[in-house]
């Protein structure tokens, strides 16, 4: 049996030679793999053959050993050592080196967790981290809103270009200097349009005709009758005029040699060959008479109706006396010019009066021969809102200056007989017509330009744009209705242009009515107090966009200052971001209110074009003070918070922020100057980087120059990790020895740290394991010789036969 247990004995050493030098050739061909840790092999003694356990000693003997003749070795164990790779540097962001304890957690095949500390990692066509050999990275996800959720491990995710997030202002730190010896604020910058008239109201729409006037020919006699009479002496003259039938009284005729009465008088005086009216107009006679020897005034003495036929001869046999108290000529009559006329429907009782008639003339008087005008077929009002008619004409002098001649009835014709010096101080003409006022309907608002009378508004959406401080506003608009009124038409430009109404401090000039009136038939606007919060329209303001035609048009509108305001103050434009990354425009404009002993009052404004409040359209979206001490430190800010209404916008609505003015100083500079330090709001972007920190945690940099968590990787430790069994590909799974993996971040729960861009290399050690090749082949070698010494002394033994 000796030779026997020989031969098994050896070839035990020469097995587990085998296995070292398999364990060897491993580890030196795993020498370049990341996160390999080689492998040692431990022998232990085989089965003993006891021949003597020995024996104790004795009094008489001193004891004996064992003997035993073992019978080979064995593999005890096959160890893995765990110990730290060198750490090398790679170009991969995802590559992670472990430095510590620890393993990565991944995905098996089967949805069972491996561990590796094999770090070279990339994303697939998911964006999920997965190995090299395709198995998904774990750790914790995170939400909608980037909050890291650990609920679970999931696969880790790097979206980048797909992930989008933003960030809604929350704080607007404001910075800069107000003068607290800058001009208070105390007189408010007005503006007002040209005048409006409302066209709905009636106005004459057709033109009279108007006509000089000559005077009748002068061509009658006079023939005396007996004498002594009641014809008194002296030299009676005589003028006669034609009446039309409305009682118009034309010129007179030229004066003529009179007829001399002697002392004693005369029975009558006969007018023969009386020139008759060529105009069919005129129905009636006047005959005047004069006696020089008593004044300068001509009486009448006989009105003859010629309707029925002419009437060439007259006798007059009236005394001075009988016809002192009869009406007097009117000789006066136009200068030798041109006239122009309007007319317009008037009421006496409410003097109501509508827009003119259209400019007519000029029309050509003379003084001598005809210096009267006759105006015929005067336009007439249709309804009880007017009950007379005015005539209007310019002065010889002032073409363009338009006076009222005269208040008449309508229906009838009018002679103008009015020298120039009894009109030059009466009214002159309102060209514009009836003012509009709070109730008037916008469609029916008219603008006078030159002698055109445009309808401004039409029904469709208006457009408008004005500016504050020199500074252009967003444009806003609203709908224009057939019922819409000039008074929302004021709401919605105040509301444009954020104008404020009303404020609680006690600094707020509650004398001053802010905002738009309609004064006289202008639009009006008093703007906030201070130069930055002065209002400006120009021509451009204004666009409307008529339902009929959806074609926009400019809608010519001028305003102009009729006040300057006063009041230092600085600008400061923020643009902050709602929950959707939608930048959202605040202007914010300051005026000092008040200044005293204790330091100084600033008023501040924020006004956003971007408020979309679905029942109210105003852009002011925060007033208050800020208050100064007497060494300029800023002391505090009366509501300071700003809530910008989202309107239809899904965004999170209102977007709510607060104004930071702890950096505002009142010092006294030259210039004021307000800004914004910072704000930490986000507009949306896109992931474009990543970065993991030495914690396990994944940061996304996006595009707005955010960054928000994409994820916790988690990493695993274990009680024995030389417990733990190799599945191929660098994994690791749980053994039966190894004990229950305890996970935590990276640098807790006693696991390592990773670094970014780095991968662990293996650990072999090539020149220890070479020599342990170099002595595993002399281990085989000597069982090899230990065989064929077996082999010589049995085929010695098989020779003693012969």
């Amino acid at each position: 049996m000796g030779l026997q247990s020989a031969l098994s004995t050896a070839l035990t050493g020469m097995t587990a030679a085998e296995t070292k030098i398999d364990v060897a050739g491993n580890n030196v061909a795993n020498a370049n793999t990341v996160g390999f840790k080689e492998s040692s092999v431990a022998f232990a003694t085989q089965f003993l053959q006891t021949q003597s356990i020995g024996s104790a000693p004795t009094s008489n003997r001193g004891g004996t050993n064992p003997r035993q003749i073992g019978l080979g070795t064995k593999v005890a164990e096959i160890t893995p050592d765990f110990t730290q790779g060198t750490v090398e540097i790679s170009s991969n962001p995802l590559d992670l080196a472990i430095q510590g304890d620890g393993f990565f957690i991944v995905q098996g095949p089967q949805g069972e967790q491996l561990y590796t500390r094999n770090g070279q990692f990339k994303t697939n066509s998911d964006n999920e981290i997965v190995t090299l050999t395709g198995q998904r990275v774990l750790g914790y996800s995170v939400d909608s809103n980037f909050e890291i959720q650990p609920t679970g491990l999931t696969p880790l995710r790097i979206p980048l270009g797909a992930a989008a997030v933003a960030q809604a202002t929350e704080n607007v730190v404001l910075k800069g200097a107000l003068n607290p010896n800058s001009e208070v604020g105390s007189k408010p910058e007005i503006i007002e349009s040209t005048v409006l008239s409302d066209g709905s109201r009636e106005f004459p729409t057709t033109l009279p005709d108007a006509t000089p006037l000559a005077r009748p020919q002068d061509t009658f006699t006079l023939t005396g009758g007996a004498a002594g009479g009641p014809v008194d002496a002296g030299v009676q003259n005589y003028r006669i005029t034609f009446v039309d039938d409305d009682g118009n009284e034309g010129p007179a005729s030229q004066l003529q040699s009179g007829l001399t009465v002697l002392p004693g008088g005369i029975a009558s005086i006969t007018l023969n060959s009386i020139p008759q009216p060529t105009d069919s107009n005129f129905s009636r006679i006047r005959i005047y008479r004069n006696n020089e020897a008593v004044d300068s005034v001509y009486r009448q003495v006989a009105e003859l109706d010629v309707s029925g036929g002419p009437i060439t001869s007259y006798i007059d046999a009236n005394s001075d006396a009988s016809i002192a108290a009869n009406a007097a000529l009117n000789d006066e009559g136009l200068s030798s010019n041109s006239y122009s006329y309007y007319v317009t429907f008037f009421h006496s009782a409410t003097n109501a009066e509508s827009r003119p008639t259209a400019r007519f003339g000029p029309f050509t008087a003379d003084a001598v021969n005809a210096p009267n005008i006759r105006l015929d077929n005067l336009p007439t009002p249709s309804t009880s809102e007017y009950d007379s008619i005015r005539i209007y004409r310019n002065v010889s002098d002032a073409t363009n200056s338009f006076h009222l001649v005269d208040t008449i009835p309508p229906g009838g014709s009018y002679i103008d007989s009015t020298p120039d010096d009894d009109i030059v101080n009466e009214p002159t003409i309102n060209l514009e017509g009836p003012p509009i006022s709070y109730g008037t309907r916008l469609v029916d608002v008219v603008s006078r330009n030159g002698a055109a009378y445009n309808h401004l508004f039409q029904e469709g959406e208006l457009s408008f744009s004005g500016d504050k401080g020199g500074r252009q506003l967003a444009a806003r608009s609203m709908t224009v209705g057939a019922q819409t009124t000039v008074a929302e038409l004021l709401a919605f430009m105040d509301e444009a242009m954020g104008v404020v109404k009303q404020a609680p401090e006690d600094t707020w000039r509650d004398d001053v009515t802010f905002g738009g009136d309609v004064v006289n038939g202008k639009l009006q606007f008093t703007s906030n107090l201070g130069k930055e919060n002065a209002l400006g329209i120009d021509l451009s303001a204004f666009t409307m966009t008529p339902a009929s035609t959806g074609v926009a048009e400019s809608l010519q509108l001028q305003f102009d200052s009729i006040q300057d305001g006063d009041g230092e103050g600085a600008t400061a434009d923020v643009i902050v971001y709602d929950s959707l990354g939608t930048p959202v425009s605040v202007r914010i404009t300051t005026v000092l209110e008040e200044r005293s002993q204790q330091g100084a009052k600033f008023r501040w404004i924020a006004t956003s074009s971007d408020n979309q409040n679905n029942t109210d359209s105003s852009t002011v979206v925060g007033t208050g003070v800020i208050t100064t001490d007497g060494n300029g430190k800023f002391v505090s800010a009366t509501d300071d918070r700003i809530a910008v209404a989202r309107g239809t916008s899904p965004a999170n609505s209102p977007l709510e922020f607060r104004l930071d003015f702890n950096q505002v100083t009142g010092l006294a500079q030259t210039t004021n100057t307000l800004s914004a330090a910072s704000q930490d709001g986000f507009p949306a972007g896109s992931l474009t980087s990543f970065i993991i920190t030495e914690t396990g945690r994944i940061q996304g940099v996006f595009s707005n120059g955010s960054a928000r968590d994409l994820g916790q990787i988690r990493m695993a430790r274990f009680a024995n990790n030389s417990g733990l069994q190799q599945v191929g590909d660098n994994m690791y799974a749980t053994g039966v020895n190894s004990g229950l993996p305890i996970e935590g971040d990276p640098g807790s729960q006693g696991t390592g740290s990773i670094t970014t861009g780095a991968v662990e290399l293996s650990n072999t050690d090539i020149g220890k394991n070479l020599i342990d090749l170099i002595l595993a082949s002399t281990q085989y070698r000597g069982g090899a010789r230990v065989i064929t010494t077996v082999q010589q002394m049995l085929d010695e033994l098989m020779a003693l036969r012969r």
